[in-house]
């Protein structure tokens, strides 16, 4: 009956993180696309998670296992009734207030009963085994290495298999069988648990192993430290390349491998090779980690992509193994996974909802980095008197001040980071002093690199990080996302009207306003609104509206100490905040003449703006002779493909141009960017046809037509071009 558990076990874990991909799949066009919607997602499963163990806990206690048997195998029956999943009609999310409780909300309604059941059933199995005469029911904890296994399957499973072969509906139809296994496979262990235990008397009802509050606030420290940093590493990626399914599922996959590995009857990896290996991550962290809290990019992304995931596994691998190693008798299973799933809940609290809230850039993430050298086991016997708690402070300061030292003589070579850091090595007897050595470190890095960043405003909110830079050589306002820049403006008076970066007159924008007719430009829709850069071509008489999903990003826009593109524009001009999709279906059909598109967030556009269903809306409010202008500058997708497919598919005749702003042609403060134009009828593109830039791109049959259902990242992907 092991095999029964185990396969059960396996299943409901599969089931449960394969939902969770899933369904942020299905939230994230109503939310812009914005790689916050993971994050705050996470927050629900966790807690869904702890409320789940919570009802395992409770329920352990039950005077009748019968009772806690029908109660559970009754729950998973009762959740039939939420299949098969999908988005309830009629959500829509707020435009001027945070979507994290709209969210919540609505994954509560969708999703809530499942996931619940979901969630208490591994601990449940758990502890009717433990409860049986099974001759291995002392130490079930095997259970739990299989139920991250299932997790780990089921998570990768979605990017890799599920979605590039099943649209959304097929998949939820297809869970929702795998939910109907389950439920039957969980009757069979009930069954077997009925007759293999004393059914007369509690689970509970054997010896209680006291657990001290210390002990339980240790668990929840270490079960907090690889769920936050898992996070942060998930935001990291997402914003750096693009928020997606797949680079979901990378960090928490780790999370959870690491929780297979460290559970396991036989450890693959011994774990003092963890503990020893983790104080290295410091030599490689503090100038990453200080371009990353100032919004810089972090060259070359693939290696610096590998470096903050070894340090999320060798953190992940040494605080799980302390839980697996401090883990109680099975009287207390279902209390230690309590403590665990509340942890949880707590990192994903601060990432997803007190950090963009109390900070304005990333710093939760360094801080949570620091928080797991300060759980590091000690080395020896610590000595608590007064002079080594003095050293606890002197010797950071003086490490803080080294680095400061190096910099201000050496700048920025790559000894001013080793040197301290390795240094901070010798604190590691003091896990506190060593924290805090390489808490001065960071600092001392950061500093000179704050000073010189002419960083005017930092701005956080829950699509994403923002700053207005002044580049005082060149003498612009640059509005970046992230480490992407988002609108570029002169600050000197003669040249402030002048539309920059990639929407340049002598860059294809350009061309593209000089060639379409004066009718097409009375209406003018611009979807994505960054510093505002494109309304520069606005004329009098004209009416241009913009599309932003952000507000934070129009108050930045509006703002005349960073940028006056808006105030400045001769057209009347309008800001519509929301999503584009939703916002766009309330206007006339035929309304616009010309159609910009630039919804970018950080280096790649929300792919529900670049799907059948979204083109066909852009073609509804388009004039019968109007002109959709694609800016399709992004790093790691082709997006080009992507949108030739759709032409073709609609049968819109295209054009595509790549701009690489060279010295022949380019003004000061211009870009390199990639556009595409669409239009019904090809004589409203010939006269951009003449100028021999823009050529008909090629339809490629192995990328596929994206919809609102099917749209893979795999043939399209690429690590930079």
């Amino acid at each position: 009956m092991v095999l029964l558990f185990t396969v059960t076990i396996f299943t409901a874990a599969a089931l449960l993180f394969l939902l969770q991909p899933m369904f942020a799949r299905m939230i994230l066009p109503l939310l812009g696309g914005a790689p916050a919607v993971w994050n705050a997602a996470m927050v629900f499963y966790q807690a869904m998670l702890l409320a789940g163990y919570a009802y395992a806990h409770w329920t352990a206690r039950w005077r009748n296992a019968r009772r806690q048997m029908f109660a559970h195998c009754g729950l998973l029956a009762l959740a039939l009734v939420a299949l098969p999943i999908g988005v309830p009609r009629g959500w829509t999310p707020p435009t001027q207030v945070t979507p994290i409780p709209w969210l919540l909300a609505v994954m509560m309604v969708s999703v809530g009963l499942p996931f619940f059941a979901l969630a208490a059933t591994s601990p449940m199995l758990q502890r009717w085994f433990a409860a049986s005469n099974h001759r291995r029911a002392s130490d079930p904890y095997f259970l739990y290495a299989a139920s991250n296994l299932g997790s780990l399957l089921g998570l990768f499973a979605y990017p890799f298999f599920i979605e590039p072969r099943w649209r959304l509906g097929q998949q939820s139809d297809w869970w929702s069988a795998g939910f109907v296994v389950l439920l039957l496979l969980t009757v069979g262990c009930g069954l077997w648990a009925g007759r293999r235990t004393n059914m007369g008397h509690s689970l509970s009802e054997e010896a209680v192993e006291v657990l001290p509050w210390r002990r339980r606030l240790r668990w929840l420290l270490l079960a907090f430290v690889p769920c936050s940093l898992m996070l942060s590493v998930t935001t990291f990626m997402t914003n750096a390349i693009a928020p997606v399914p797949l680079l979901w599922v990378i960090p928490l996959g780790i999370y959870l491998l690491t929780f297979v590995l460290v559970f396991a009857r036989r450890r693959l990896i011994p774990h003092v090779w963890m503990v020893r290996l983790l104080p290295l991550v410091a030599l490689a962290m503090p100038w990453s980690m200080a371009k990353l809290l100032l919004g810089q990019p972090v060259e070359p992304l693939d290696w610096n992509i590998l470096l903050h995931v070894s340090g999320l596994f060798l953190v992940a691998m040494v605080c799980h193994g302390e839980l697996a190693a401090d883990r109680p008798a099975p009287s207390q299973l279902t209390a230690f996974y309590l403590w665990l799933a509340a942890g949880g809940v707590l990192g994903g609290i601060f990432n997803a909802i007190l950090a963009p809230w109390l900070f304005s850039t990333v710093l939760e993430y360094p801080l949570t980095l620091l928080l797991a050298f300060a759980l590091l086991p000690q080395r020896t016997v610590c000595s608590r008197d007064w002079r080594a708690r003095l050293g606890d402070i002197i010797g950071p300061v003086l490490l803080g001040a080294l680095t400061l030292g190096l910099v201000r003589f050496l700048r920025f070579h790559t000894l001013v980071f080793w040197l301290p850091a390795a240094l901070g090595l010798l604190f590691l007897r003091r896990p506190i002093r060593f924290a805090l050595g390489m808490a001065a470190v960071m600092a001392a890095t950061l500093w000179p690199l704050l000073r010189e960043s002419h960083t005017l405003l930092r701005a956080r909110s829950f699509f994403g990080i923002h700053a207005v830079v002044l580049d005082p050589e060149g003498g612009y306002h640059h509005l970046k996302h992230g480490c992407t820049v988002h609108g570029t403006q002169s600050i000197e008076p003669t040249r402030r009207r002048l539309p920059l970066g990639y929407f340049a007159r002598t860059g294809p924008l350009g061309d593209i306003m000089a060639q379409a007719p004066d009718h097409l430009k009375r209406q003018v829709a611009v979807v994505g609104l960054g510093a505002g850069t494109v309304a520069a071509y606005g004329e009098a008489g004209q009416q241009w509206t913009f599309y932003e999903i952000d507000p934070v990003v129009e108050r930045i826009a509006r703002d005349p100490r960073y940028f006056s593109y808006l105030s400045d524009c001769r057209a009347n001009l309008n800001v519509v905040l929301g999503d584009a999709r939703l916002s766009l279906q309330r206007e006339p059909d035929g309304r616009f003449g010309l159609m910009i598109l630039d919804p970018y967030n950080s280096d790649t556009p929300p792919l529900h703006l670049l799907t059948r269903e979204a083109l066909a809306l852009y073609l509804r409010k388009l004039a019968p002779d109007g002109i959709l202008a694609f800016h399709i500058s992004t790093t790691h997708l082709d997006l080009k493909s992507v949108l030739a497919n759709l032409a073709r598919d609609t049968g819109l005749f295209a054009l595509h141009t790549i701009d690489f702003a060279s010295s022949s042609t380019r003004v000061p403060g211009q870009a390199p960017s990639r556009w595409m134009v669409m239009a019904r009828q090809p004589r409203t593109l010939e006269l951009l046809a003449m100028t021999g830039y823009w050529r008909a791109p090629l339809p490629q049959a192995s990328v596929g037509i994206w919809t609102d259902d099917h749209a893979s990242l795999f043939r399209v992907w690429s690590w930079g071009r």
